[in-house]
């Protein structure tokens, strides 16, 4: 990404997904750099324990309802789509229907809402999901991945991100490119994410074992800065990859218990075995509504990425923070 002179300027942002964890802090950033910022809620109490007074337009509304947001969209210039379903996606059972509704129905009239309003420059959070390489192989933006992936929140991303390049096909007159995150933590992590949650059960010591696992671990005010930066001087279409660092999860629990003090734990738990305890974690959190540890779904993803998770960024010229700085702010 050249980022030398700016090819477009943004004056005012909608952006969806406003309370999540990427959301919240692209609103942030975007008020740093003195950018209106009307965002998309469902909820007026969850927006206003996130961002307290900060000065931002809340328009409470549904991503698979366009009238309840679209009035909104004509003074702004700029969009951009954080929103999607995925945290519940991984908390065990069948959740294709509201992928398909939120991730591709969704995305759909968002744009065309969007494009109808007046608004030329768009940003869509795509994912790593979309992108698949050999174990140990350094993945860039072109290597996609196959639709017919088993894992549901997978598929939902890769035919989003397809609704989204057929949308600027018909409309050349539209800038619009694609951020890719990895597995983000960070500040304002309500929900929590998954590795929010990881991070959380690592800190009350709830997790007994270490999975044979990998990840790109990713700060999301880092993806946020990227998103910001791919309006202001992206190329139309293009794919910019913010997947962050490679890290297994041995890798990561060291990296926490060196910043925490916690130790962390030393056993490696057999995939049989995961996924025994995987099914049966689901039930009972269907019983006691705890908190899943580890769903079958993400068993599944544990060993489809395992070790392709090394991704390059020479495209998006990004320089990361050392993780052990980032993760000592975060715990």
């Amino acid at each position: 990404m050249n980022t030398t002179i700016p090819s477009r300027t943004i004056k005012h942002a909608f952006v969806t997904g406003a309370t999540g964890l990427l959301g919240n802090n692209l609103v942030r950033a975007l008020l740093k750099e003195n950018i209106h910022v009307t965002a998309l809620v469902r909820s007026m109490d969850k927006a206003q324990k996130q961002f307290r007074n900060l000065p931002i337009h809340f328009v409470q509304g549904d991503i698979l309802n366009p009238k309840s947001y679209q009035s909104y969209l004509s003074d702004c210039d700029s969009l951009f789509h954080t929103a999607a379903f995925f945290r519940d996606s991984h908390k065990g059972g069948k959740h294709w229907q509201e992928l398909y509704d939120t991730n591709i129905t969704g995305t759909k009239n968002l744009l065309q809402a969007a494009y109808d309003a007046g608004i030329r420059q768009m940003v869509h959070t795509s994912s790593i999901a979309v992108l698949k390489g050999q174990p140990n192989q350094l993945i860039d933006e072109t290597m996609s991945r196959s639709p017919d992936t088993k894992i549901d929140y997978y598929r939902s991303k890769i035919l989003s991100e397809n609704a989204a390049k057929d949308f600027l096909t018909e409309h050349p007159d539209l800038f619009l490119a694609f951020v890719l995150p990895g597995s983000m933590y960070g500040p304002g992590d309500m929900g929590p994410t998954s590795t929010g949650q990881m991070i959380l059960n690592y800190m009350q010591q709830k997790l007994p074992w270490i999975i044979k696992a990998s990840y790109s671990v990713v700060d999301a005010r880092d993806v946020a800065d990227i998103h910001i930066r791919a309006i202001k001087y992206g190329r139309k279409g293009e794919r910019y990859l913010a997947a962050g660092q490679y890290m297994t999860m041995k890798e990561l629990m060291n990296t926490l218990e060196t910043v925490t003090g916690i130790p962390a734990p030393k056993r490696q738990i057999p995939r049989p075995l995961l996924q025994a305890f995987a099914i049966w974690n689901e039930v009972y959190h269907r019983i006691t509504g705890n908190p899943i540890l580890v769903s079958k779904d993400l068993v599944d993803l544990f060993a489809e990425e395992y070790q392709r998770t090394h991704f390059d960024h020479t495209k998006t010229k990004k320089n990361w923070e050392d993780i052990s700085a980032q993760l000592k702010r975060q715990c």
